[in-house]
């Protein structure tokens, strides 16, 4: 049973809907999460202690934000305005940039960069900094994933594997690479677009169009050979 000096939490559907959403987060806003989970621990009738230790909180923390959620619902969860000097940059100025950096691109260059959407939006490189540091965008990174069709995939790559760990005695191996001099445009799967905490994904291979392709393996012969 909660404590009786604990203040009693009653949560609308909306409320829950809108906490469970705030408690998920893991990439902004921690803060708000762990106040969205400490009224969603308290509105199941947890004491502050009780709350306290399995969120691993002190209790004073705990006792905190059941009461400002008490007193003023899911507003009192949010972080109150700070002395110091006031914001110049709009909400609407944040929109323009972090929905550029996610939907286009500059005109001579295949990302941005923190100057140039700078000079694009009107903002200043420091704030285009902390713009994507707080939304977790990262323009410059790619990430690369390969989803194999080959049926025999797993052998193959033991194979491969197997060769570089344990090669046969007096094996002669030869890596070839490909260098087709030609740009290829189309990769093997769509393309995965940037998303807040995650950067763009794409194949590592692409498709060539039906190019030629030059190849090249040279060897040397090892002592002994």
């Amino acid at each position: 049973m909660p404590s009786p000096h604990a203040v009693p939490i009653s949560l609308t559907a909306a409320d829950r809907a809108a906490l469970g959403d705030w408690a998920r987060r893991r990439k902004t806003a921690q803060g708000l999460a762990r106040r969205a989970r400490i009224v969603l621990a308290c509105a199941e009738g947890g004491t502050n202690g009780a709350v306290a230790q399995a969120l691993r909180l002190s209790r004073p923390t705990v006792a905190l934000w059941r009461r400002r959620f008490a007193e003023r619902g899911l507003d009192g969860l949010l972080d109150e305005p700070r002395p110091g000097a006031p914001r110049r940059i709009t909400d609407a100025q944040v929109e323009r940039a972090v929905t550029a950096t996610l939907e286009a691109a500059p005109a001579d260059a295949t990302h941005w960069s923190t100057r140039s959407l700078a000079r694009a939006t009107g903002l200043s490189q420091t704030a285009v900094c902390r713009i994507w540091r707080a939304f977790g965008l990262r323009p410059h990174r790619v990430g690369t994933f390969k989803l194999s069709t080959d049926p025999l995939f797993v052998e193959k790559v033991r194979d491969i594997v197997g060769l570089y760990m344990a090669p046969p005695d007096r094996a002669l191996v030869l890596c070839v690479d490909e260098k087709p001099q030609v740009q290829a445009v189309e990769r093997t799967a769509p393309v995965l677009p940037m998303r807040p905490g995650r950067p763009e994904r794409r194949t590592h291979d692409c498709l060539r169009h039906g190019t030629t392709d030059l190849f090249a393996a040279p060897w040397t012969r090892g002592p002994g050979r």
